[in-house]
């Protein structure tokens, strides 16, 4: 990688930027509150959308829309015309937050202070493409976000600067993305500030050792394997909450899970996947370690998202406790 050029100190900077999701669309509003000048925002192209698949703008170009951005949307930025569009623009800097398509090396060394990356972790922790998911999955206690200048390779660029942050016990997937983003907007502007004060940004590089890879989710990632034990199966359930939900086997059908706990509870060398009991307290189901999972809010198959305790009032009396999870009467 070329080492990005050194600004004059105190420059009105040029600041393009490239994103799709809510998590990018915070960080292009804070730099847009922030005063900058923004030549352009890159999104991905428009994609089909719910049940009647009609095309659908991403968060970001939305935001951009909104505030009068010009807005690129090419399908890769391998295309020579794709890169002279970006040159042309002259950029300062490119911010880069959960895009979703690759950077070339020609791309990186367009802006005259390289390309700087927001990402939902504490590098190099969760490189990749499922961090905040990954983390709660693995029941860490802290995440976070970095700042990183980015090169050619995945999430391996030096770091600018980290921003860390406790991840609550009863984190979601949902929750954690939450703080992120607004953590990010903030971040990225104090940065920037940084750059446009000094015309340089100081970095370090990511360290050898804890290096870990936060691979694309699947819906069979989401999968609640019984033989597991309890705490793994309830940090999973918050990790794909809201996607792709987490999901059981039942009879002839599955469940999505929403809540549930583990529970310290005897499963009385009951198999796991046994139901222990469907009541108030919820759908008690063995789990691998001899525990419990309590599952607390779900959509049943067909049906809508509700509480356990609604749902053992109503389709829930047809299950028999003792037996597999979806067994009926």
């Amino acid at each position: 990688m070329d080492t990005p050029r050194p600004l004059p100190a105190a420059t009105p900077l040029r600041v393009g930027f490239a994103g799709t999701p809510d998590f990018a669309a915070a960080a292009l509003t804070a730099i847009i509150e922030a005063g900058y000048t923004i030549p352009c925002v890159l999104t991905q192209p428009d994609r089909p959308k719910g049940r009647g698949m009609a095309l659908a703008t991403s968060p970001v170009k939305a935001r951009a829309l909104a505030h009068g951005l010009p807005v690129l949307q090419p399908p890769t930025l391998r295309d020579a015309a794709a890169r002279a569009a970006l040159a042309d623009h002259a950029l300062d800097v490119l911010v880069v937050a959960a895009y979703g398509l690759i950077l070339p090396q020609a791309v990186l060394d367009t802006p005259r202070a390289g390309c700087l990356n927001i990402h939902a972790s504490l590098l190099p922790r969760w490189r990749g493409a499922a961090p905040i998911a990954r983390a709660i999955e693995a029941g860490d206690t802290t995440s976070g976000i970095t700042i990183m200048q980015m090169d050619a390779g995945l999430d391996t660029g030096p770091v600018i600067a980290e921003y860390p942050v406790p991840v609550a016990p009863d984190a979601t997937a949902a929750t954690l993305h939450d703080t992120l983003a607004a953590l990010g907007a903030r971040a990225v502007v104090d940065v920037l500030a940084t750059l446009a004060r000094d015309g340089r940004l100081a970095s370090r590089p990511q360290a050898a050792t804890g290096i870990t890879y936060a691979h694309k989710i699947t819906r069979q990632d989401a999968r609640l394997d019984w033989t597991l034990p309890a705490p793994v199966l309830a940090r999973r359930v918050r990790a794909f909450d809201p996607v792709p939900g987490a999901w059981a086997d039942a009879g002839d059908g599955v469940i999505k899970v929403w809540r549930a706990d583990a529970r310290a509870e005897a499963s009385r060398g009951a198999a796991p996947g046994t139901l222990l009991a469907i009541g108030e307290r919820g759908l008690v189901v063995a789990c691998g370690d001899g525990g419990a999972l309590a599952i607390t809010e779900l959509t049943p198959a067909g049906g809508r998202r509700m509480s356990a305790a609604a749902y053992a009032a109503g389709a829930g009396r047809a299950h028999v406790v003792g037996v597999p999870l979806g067994s009926t009467r």
